[in-house]
């Protein structure tokens, strides 16, 4: 979600880059963020490869928002 909060996109092989996934667990996790309407599928094509682009959406940005918060918190009560 960070990566998508200061990106206007990002594609599957970049998250997966980032983020040191498998495909596999990748996938599932992104069906979920997007089953909760956090995120945004786009799927095109580039020549003959496919190419799987991921949106944050206004909701996504709230709970991200709202996480991040919750963490800083969560910190600042440590202290």
């Amino acid at each position: 979600m960070s990566a998508l909060m200061v990106n206007r996109y990002v594609d599957f092989n970049t998250l997966k880059e980032l983020i040191g996934a498998t495909d596999g667990n990748l996938a599932s996790h992104l069906k979920v963020l997007e089953k909760e309407d956090y995120i945004r599928v786009r799927k095109e094509f580039v020549g003959r490869k496919p190419n799987t682009k991921y949106y944050i959406t206004k909701l996504g940005e709230l709970e991200f928002k709202k996480h991040i918060n919750a963490l800083e918190q969560l910190i600042n009560k440590q202290k």
